[in-house]
């Protein structure tokens, strides 16, 4: 009924659904999304602590002058400042309870109404995420700044390139999109298991050591670097404040951004075909 519904939409009408969609649920963010601007600005507390714990580190590796101590090709200011474009890249691909929701959807019957609606279950989180990270970062942006304003003296090495800074904005938006999707995926396997949570936190667990949230990636020793090299969890995290940094470039930045692409268009079209073979085993009853 919903593919069928769908062709009959024509596409001004796709495209002014999706952007009432969006627009609806930026507005309801806004409303209740002003105690970001104090939250957000204490979850960059704990840095102070990474901080020290990080100068402790490069104080062991060369404790006449750390400054001077290199750990895997970072140095001390290295190490800060990609400790802080990991949390805004985690920030655009972080999908708090998307999972969860897709899951409680299917299980509650709820993804019923999205089988009579003109937009389909996927097409209308993606555009409600949007709107959730725009009111996000619209409301961040002043703590954000002003956090680095201060560590701006461990940005070493300036501002990038145009080259770059284009490189390192379309690895946001691509690791916003490529994350959607991913967790999309996690969420959409309640088709067939009436509780993914340990699925979901198999996966966070393995997203939290391996996207490089915590430390680079260059830190791990072989074959784990190169194995997790070709996973695209790095790219949730790591890659990001890896091209800012200068640590990927040339030749190995386009193969990146191309794999990225590559995973990101993977992810869509497996969530598409999840929901298409989970609707056709789905029963729902009731009004």
């Amino acid at each position: 009924m919903n593919d069928s519904m769908n062709s009959k939409v024509s596409p001004w009408e796709a495209i002014h659904t999706r952007w009432m969609i969006l627009r609806i649920a930026l507005a309801e963010r806004l409303a209740y999304r002003g105690d970001f601007v104090l939250g957000t600005l204490l979850r960059f507390l704990p840095i102070i602590t990474q901080i020290f714990l990080w100068w402790a580190i490069f104080q062991s590796i060369n404790p006449v002058d750390p400054f001077a101590a290199r750990l895997s090709g970072f140095s001390f200011p290295d190490m800060v400042a990609y400790y802080l474009l990991t949390m805004v890249a985690r920030a655009f691909s972080s999908m708090p309870g998307l999972s969860s929701s897709i899951a409680i959807k299917i299980r509650d019957g709820e993804i019923k109404k999205f089988l009579i609606q003109p937009i389909e279950l996927i097409s209308f989180l993606f555009w409600s995420r949007v709107a959730h990270k725009v009111a996000y970062f619209t409301v961040a942006a002043l703590p954000f700044a002003l956090v680095f304003f201060l560590c701006r003296s461990f940005f070493t090495n300036g501002v990038p390139d145009l080259w770059t800074l284009t490189a390192f904005v379309l690895s946001l938006l691509l690791s916003f999109s490529m994350g959607f999707y991913l967790e999309a995926c996690i969420g959409l396997v309640g088709f067939w298991m009436l509780e993914v949570s340990s699925l979901l936190f198999v996966y966070m667990l393995f997203q939290f050591f391996l996207s490089g949230h915590m430390f680079p990636l260059e830190i791990l020793p072989e074959p784990f670097f190169t194995i997790v090299n070709y996973l695209p969890i790095k790219y949730l995290a790591y890659f990001p404040a890896a091209v800012f940094l200068g640590k990927v470039q040339g030749t190995q930045l386009v193969i990146d951004l191309i794999l990225l692409i590559s995973w990101t268009l993977f992810f869509m079209v497996m969530s598409r075909v999840l929901y298409r073979f989970g609707l056709k085993r789905y029963s729902g009853f009731g009004g």
